[in-house]
């Protein structure tokens, strides 16, 4: 299991200096190899990344060798990954990188070394870490890059197949994730977001109005386009503390998650909700939830994209149409309670189905490979029908 640890750096004057140089060696190299590419595809030649590779080094200026080996190396194995994405289908046309915007460059494993609260880079020396790498195992790769006005290691470790984390519970719990409350459980506890993006939307406007201001190349347009990246950051570091805590609760508490598949693309498109959905940060939850389930043990299941979760009883299982403004549940049969909770108690039903369905593992598990369950359960996908019959009340 590949696991990676993200610490701050604390450089020194020149170290910050080395780090943009090396930051701009990786961008100039990357753009170079993307111009180079696109020149020989629409000569009719097939590009790979490895001659072009070896073309750089025949090329390549003498002021690259002020920087790490891997700050103008790397950059070739990750535009053939860009390229290989976008021929997939899974990414757009790789694009040229501009300065300051997502400054990073990467360092090999038998390049650097790690001992406590230190690193020793090549070419730059040795740099204060803030805290030591918190996982036990080979390192694989490393990469350092700048947010805002602050440095970060990314180191990645292989732990091993078998590494797992303690878990407290085996309960099932069903989330249903929302605007007006973040997640709903169902236990019936309302989970509120912290929204930063809202609290500090006011200041965000400010600072973005007085960067506009700013004449183009002068230091006062540089101190102020700080003042906006480090708002940014802080919006990003809230937001990131809240999912993090929420979803390593989840996991540890339980044995079993049910959430929803949701269409975070067509949910954007409203343009009402577009910006408190983006506060929340749906996709991020459940990729976090992901990860965190295999190193837990716990499953995580995904319901269905056409679940009805909120518009089915809980008690009859009846289905009953009700618009988004409705935030009470009512049904015929005489039930009543909130959309939310509702909806959070099909979602757990859903994973009990799967449970007591049968004794082996389903089509439907979303059991990450190579992470086995702590108790044998079974998942079922919503839609399918399990192996005996279950009551919805």
């Amino acid at each position: 299991m590949i696991l990676s640890h993200r610490i701050a750096l604390d450089p020194t004057a020149k170290q910050r200096i080395a780090f943009c140089r090396a930051c701009g060696v990786a961008r100039y190299a990357y753009n170079w190899a993307l111009a180079e590419w696109k020149r020989q595809y629409e000569a009719g030649e097939k590009p790979n990344a490895l001659a072009l590779k070896r073309q750089w080094n025949q090329e390549k200026p003498k002021w690259v060798y002020d920087s790490p080996k891997d700050a103008n190396q790397a950059p070739f194995a990750h535009l053939q990954s860009a390229f290989q994405k976008f021929f997939k289908k899974r990414a757009n046309f790789p694009q040229f990188k501009c300065k300051g915007v997502h400054d990073c460059f990467s360092v090999s494993n038998d390049k650097f070394q790690v001992s406590g609260k230190r690193v020793r880079l090549p070419r730059i020396g040795t740099v204060r870490m803030r805290e030591a790498l918190r996982f036990d195992g080979k390192i694989v790769s490393g990469a350092v890059s700048r947010d805002a006005d602050r440095w970060f290691l990314s180191v990645a470790v292989d732990a091993g197949p078998k590494y797992s984390r303690p878990r407290t519970g085996s309960a099932v719990i069903g989330v249903d994730l929302g605007v007006k409350s973040a997640a709903t459980l169902s236990t019936g506890e309302h989970i509120e977001g912290p929204k930063p993006l809202r609290l500090l939307i006011d200041r965000m406007k400010t600072l973005q109005r007085r960067l506009s201001r700013k004449q183009k190349g002068s230091k006062n347009r540089v101190k102020a386009k700080a003042k906006v990246s480090r708002l940014h950051r802080r919006i990003r570091c809230v937001r990131s503390d809240f999912l993090h805590k929420l979803t390593t609760r989840l996991c540890r508490e339980n044995q079993t998650a049910v959430i929803e598949d949701l269409n975070v693309r067509g949910m954007m498109a409203n343009h009402k909700l577009a910006r408190a959905i983006s506060d929340i940060g749906f996709h991020e939850f459940r990729r976090q939830l992901q990860y965190k389930g295999a190193l837990h043990g716990t499953i995580i299941v995904v319901a269905d994209r056409w679940f009805p979760s909120t518009k089915t009883c809980h008690r009859c299982g009846a289905v009953v149409d009700m618009p988004l403004s409705e935030r009470t549940f009512h049904c015929d049969c005489g039930y009543t309670e909130d959309r939310d909770i509702n909806a959070a108690l099909n979602l757990r039903t859903l994973g009990l189905r799967g449970i007591n369905a049968c004794g082996h593992g389903s089509s439907g598990s979303q059991l990450p490979s190579g992470v086995e369950p702590q108790n044998e359960t079974t998942v079922v996908e919503a839609g399918t029908t399990p192996c005996s019959p279950l009551s919805t009340k």
